[in-house]
């Protein structure tokens, strides 16, 4: 898909800088890999027996940008190259760095390196609020200066420690009789090697009750859970405890966007949704996602995907969408 699908961000990208870290060992990341193709039965996203553990393999690049609200999880390529988009921001990566989302946020994405042999594989944990919580409880107050960004979406290079970590989660797969007992412990020293990055610090962020990107995170998590209703700022600084103005800043360093912004991703992601997968008219989606107007909600749909709803769709299915 074209750059213009994302035309709602009118500024140029930012690439988001990575650290001067030695690079992971490839032995690690070969098996890794093979871990990961292995427990991938098939295209796409494949959840695991084990909770929160998917595998994923595409066999050649993304012909569309994926547009998706992700939660928080961790992500490790094993093989191939990727890029998200979180508006104006472009994060690319591949095997020798891993991304971290901290907070839910509305993303394009797309596999930009993948071959039928040498599929595109990552490992991908999704990440437990409160496993994250206690474990920075218990790291105490962090070593390094609190970080200077709260972004929610982070690049960093992988370690070995992470690696192994992977790897024994991923092997476990192999002893279900073992996972059970074994698999929360894997999964929580992955975590704790996050937090303990270079920029572990951003995600310890907001597990702190005190931070201002918690209470961001609990205006997120209204945002999700209404946001067909209409949006009253006030309202929803007053409920996370910041005055209207704090609100708006800290909202937008965690999401690079306003809550309004991050309001109409969540309704137009969900229109596209229920346009694909219920067949409903374009009118009635807008309506259920709570816009009012038709030529408004054809309009913002238009900038964030690029054409028109019944376009939009039409192309998709051709194409294979449905």
């Amino acid at each position: 898909m074209a750059t213009q699908d994302i035309a709602s961000t009118a500024a140029a990208p930012r690439f988001a800088a990575v650290p001067n870290l030695p690079p992971p060992d490839a032995g690690r990341i070969r098996e890794l890999a093979g871990l990961v193709e292995r427990h991938a039965p098939q295209e796409g996203i494949c959840p695991t027996s084990i909770p929160r553990l998917s595998a994923i393999k595409l066999s050649a690049p993304s012909e569309e940008l994926v547009h998706a609200l992700h939660q928080p999880a961790v992500c490790i390529i094993a093989q191939g190259g990727k890029r998200v988009m979180l508006r104006d921001e472009v994060y690319t990566y591949d095997a020798s760095r891993f991304l971290v989302f901290s907070t839910d946020l509305p993303i394009s994405a797309q596999v930009t390196h993948a071959t039928f042999n040498a599929p595109y594989l990552c490992f991908r944990l999704d990440l437990d609020p409160a496993e994250v919580s206690e474990l920075v409880l218990q790291l105490g107050p962090p070593a390094v200066p609190r970080a200077k960004t709260s972004r929610g979406l982070f690049l960093s290079k992988v370690t070995d420690g992470m690696l192994d970590a992977a790897i024994r989660l991923m092997r476990l797969l192999d002893s279900p009789e073992d996972a059970a007992m074994l698999a929360p412990l894997a999964a929580r020293e992955l975590v704790y090697r996050l937090l303990r990055s270079e920029q572990g610090e951003r995600l310890a962020q907001v597990a702190r009750t005190d931070s201002h990107a918690s209470r961001v995170l609990r205006a997120v998590s209204w945002l999700k859970s209404n946001f067909a209703e209409p949006l009253k700022v006030d309202e929803l600084a007053r409920d996370c405890c910041m005055s209207t103005s704090s609100l708006h800043h800290h909202f937008r360093a965690v999401t690079s966007m306003s809550p309004l912004q991050y309001q109409k991703q969540l309704r137009l992601q969900e229109a596209r949704r229920l346009l694909l997968s219920e067949g409903i008219e374009v009118s009635r989606a807008g309506y259920t996602v709570g816009y009012e107007s038709a030529s408004q909600f054809s309009r913002e749909y238009s900038r964030l995907f690029g054409v028109p709803p019944s376009k939009d769709v039409s192309r998709l299915r051709d194409a294979g969408g449905q």
